[in-house]
Formats: C-alpha cells, sequence, structure tokens
C-alpha cells in the first residue's frame, strides 16, 4: 500500500507549509459525499494522530486514517495548472466512476 506526492505536488505543498510557519504535511482521507457517493478530503497536518498511518513522499509526511486507506491505495496526488485552474488532481487506481463535476467518485 502507497499513496505519493508528484515533484509539483510536494513543490506546492512545501512552499505552503513554508507560507504558514507550521506543519508537516498533509492529510488525506475520504467522506461520503456527492452524487457518486465519496468525496476526497484535504487538510494541512501540523501533528499526526496515533492511529494515522504515514506516508513519505518527496521528504512530505502524507497521512491516511485507516478508514480511507483502501480507497485511496496507489493514489498519487498531483498538482496540476491547466489555464485558469489549478489544483490538486488525485490519480486513483481503485476509482470505477466518477461524477461530471469531478467531485466525487466511486469505488
Amino acid at each position: 500500500m502507497m499513496i505519493t506526492l508528484t515533484e509539483q505536488a510536494a513543490s506546492h505543498v512545501s512552499k505552503f507549509i513554508a507560507k504558514r510557519g507550521k506543519g508537516i504535511g498533509l492529510r488525506l482521507g475520504v467522506k461520503t459525499s456527492g452524487c457518486s457517493g465519496m468525496a476526497y478530503k484535504l487538510e494541512f497536518a501540523d501533528d499526526a494522530n496515533p492511529e494515522d498511518i504515514v506516508y513519505e513522499s518527496h521528504g512530505l509526511k502524507v497521512l491516511i486514517d485507516p478508514k480511507s486507506l483502501p480507497y485511496l491505495d496507489g493514489t498519487e496526488l498531483d498538482y496540476t495548472k491547466e489555464g485558469l485552474k489549478e489544483g490538486f488532481k488525485f490519480n486513483n487506481p481503485n476509482v470505477q466512476d466518477a461524477c461530471g463535476c469531478g467531485e466525487s467518485f466511486k469505488v
């Protein structure tokens, strides 16, 4: 099981953490939401929780709660800029279907 960041995502997160002045990495998870059933949760992590599963990618910690791990296993988090649109993109091999707006997915 593995969760990774691309160099672009790691660079973006590192810059943001430096600007914040604190943080150890990213906390990823899933929640029930949207028209396809699940949505990603993404937030900056200042500390690890005892139950967190922690991965290292490009010098940053990626923290996952155990309930979310089966849905995120193998995911690569990228940061993209396409015209005026920029943001994180989840490359998740477990996704079987996604809604048209791209906000939720089904595994």
